[in-house]
């Protein structure tokens, strides 16, 4: 996230919890930049929610207690939102550090949450998608993570299939 100011506000996203318990929470909360129209500019890397991305402009609907709840994407960014589970180092604290900093060498923003030794990655069009898309094979073959694609853009998507 950019350093949070008064035009920053937390977006709540409901989510389904499975049968194995994933995700570990039923609600994330992402900062945003309120846009004073009912929308948001997400300004947060998603750890659990699925379809969004930062910068994606979201509708959002307040409720009696001021709380502002996610609706429909109203105009989706071109970043990508992929999360990594790092086994790297046995998953050491300081496996995902490391793993962040070679992502951020291809372009990417990201950060990491050492309770679920979890990496989530702000993909932006100006990085190194196949370069990226490569590195994400070659660790997971390796044993170093598993990995998914939150959010992804059709120039992800073609860069994959080429």
């Amino acid at each position: 996230m950019t350093n949070a100011t008064d035009d920053h506000v937390k977006v709540h996203f409901r989510m389904d919890v499975d049968e194995d318990g994933w995700p570990p929470v039923s609600i994330e909360s992402l900062w945003a930049v309120d846009l004073g129209d009912g929308t948001v500019r997400l300004d947060n890397t998603p750890w659990f929610v699925r379809g969004v991305a930062s910068d994606d402009i979201i509708r959002v609907e307040i409720d009696d207690e001021g709380v502002r709840w996610a609706g429909e994407t109203v105009r989706a960014s071109e970043n990508c939102t992929i999360r990594l589970i790092v086994l790297k180092d046995g998953g050491s604290a300081a496996a995902p550090q490391s793993v962040l900093e070679i992502f951020h060498r291809l372009g990417t923003t990201d950060e990491g949450v050492e309770q679920f030794r979890m990496v989530a990655l702000d993909v932006p069009p100006n990085a190194d998608l196949r370069q990226i898309q490569k590195l994400l094979g070659h660790g997971e073959a390796k044993g170093w993570w598993h990995w998914e694609e939150g959010c992804v853009t059709t120039a992800w998507e073609t860069t994959a299939n080429s």
